[in-house]
């Protein structure tokens, strides 16, 4: 083995194996340049690091992307409609939980002179023909006073209120999420409006309340378009009223929300004749009984909230004059769609045929709040309780 020495200098610059490893030489241009074997492994190694890093970094993209794919996640929306939806959601919930809102008549025009702060206490009939903003707050808490009052508010009015296009509609949510108070956890305080599954997009915004020892959480749900959850329901007929008294048709609003009648039509057939009463105006309050009667002066009420009188229109009538039939007949209650023309049967009751249901004088028919087409779920009544409801 031979040692090198540098014949300069006489540096010894290391040991030899018997050869001489050289030098990698680059030429360009006719210029060569040395590089060492040194150089050229931390090029390899800096080379095989990018390379394994794109790899590495590759693959990572690979398995987002399938995760992404298998959850159904979206990176944010670049849909116009979603964000439209997003920020009527947004600015309607402010408008609902920002202020005490606020309700200006209907005189002969829209009377703003007489605006008030106070909408809820006006009339279901007043805030439908006037316009309503309803606003839930009262010294920054939720007044309870003025959630209450949203029965008297229909669906559309609140949201015209909100300011949502005309195109949308609307579910709102009030509940208790959490109480100290036992049992009082979950209690759904109001619920109404167009459900999610009938519209093709939605968006929901929601705001908590911490007062009394309770978390109450006001969610609003905005919807493009949509079916609305339209549903009244006949509750107890009186067909064959005795002496002098009227006939009459208790009507309950299941709904949170009030319902406005028009759209909305009764048809009673009897053999070959029939008549259908489309109706134009009035508003039926939410979870509230109404009676439409043949004479609203003599007609006992009970806790009916709203009585309409049908007997102007000849469609009921009172004493010797019938509107609906003492021996066979069938009265449907009927909705028709904003955009549609054909009126749909929302519920309906027959009497007298092959029903087994005969009314003599004084009785009553009453259901058992089961099915809303079959005589099955009707029964005579022999004391009958006009304004008291099936409970």
């Amino acid at each position: 083995m031979a040692v090198m020495v540098d014949a300069t200098s006489g540096v010894s610059l290391g040991r030899s194996h018997g050869f001489m490893r050289q030098p990698h030489e680059l030429c360009r241009h006719g210029q060569c340049m040395r590089r060492t074997p040194l150089a050229s492994e931390r090029d390899e190694g800096a080379l095989t690091a990018v390379i394994e890093f794109l790899s590495a970094f590759t693959l990572f993209l690979m398995i987002l992307t399938a995760f992404l794919s298998l959850a159904q996640l979206q990176m944010g929306s670049n849909d116009p409609d979603v964000d439209r939806l997003d920020r009527a959601a947004s600015l309607g919930l402010d408008r609902l939980t920002s202020g005490e809102g606020w309700f200006v008549p209907y005189a002969d025009g829209l009377d703003y002179a007489n605006a008030s702060a106070d909408w809820h206490l006006a009339s279901a009939d007043a805030l439908h023909e006037g316009r309503v903003q309803p606003g839930l707050l009262m010294h920054q808490r939720l007044d309870m006073d003025r959630i209450v009052a949203l029965h008297n508010v229909t669906e559309d009015g609140m949201a015209s209120g909100l300011g949502l296009d005309v195109d949308m509609s609307l579910r709102l949510t009030i509940v208790v999420a959490e109480s100290t108070q036992a049992g009082r956890a979950s209690t759904v305080l109001f619920e109404g409006g167009t459900e999610r599954g009938t519209a093709p997009s939605s968006s929901t915004a929601y705001r908590s309340f911490q007062q009394d020892g309770e978390l109450i959480r006001v969610i609003l749900e905005v919807h493009d378009g949509g079916r609305k959850n339209n549903v009244l329901h006949l509750t107890e007929v009186m067909a064959r009223p005795s002496s002098s008294g009227p006939e009459w048709i208790e009507v309950e609003n299941p709904n949170d929300f009030a319902v406005a009648l028009k759209g909305w039509s009764l048809n009673h057939t009897s053999g070959s004749s029939s008549s259908n009463l489309l109706l134009q105006s009035g508003v039926l309050s939410g979870q509230s009984l109404s009676l439409f009667t043949g004479d609203a002066s003599s007609q006992a009420v009970g806790n009916a909230t709203h009585v309409v009188d049908l007997g102007s229109l000849g469609f009921l009538g009172v004493g010797q004059l019938d509107g609906l039939a003492n021996g066979q007949g069938t009265l449907s209650l009927r909705y028709t769609q904003l955009d549609e023309i054909t009126p749909v049967d929302v519920m309906r009751v027959e009497w007298g045929g092959n029903t087994q249901l005969f009314m003599v004088t004084g009785q009553s028919l009453v259901w058992d709040g089961d099915d809303r087409f079959e005589s099955s779920s009707w029964a005579l009544e022999d004391s009958p309780t006009p304004g008291e409801g099936t409970a």
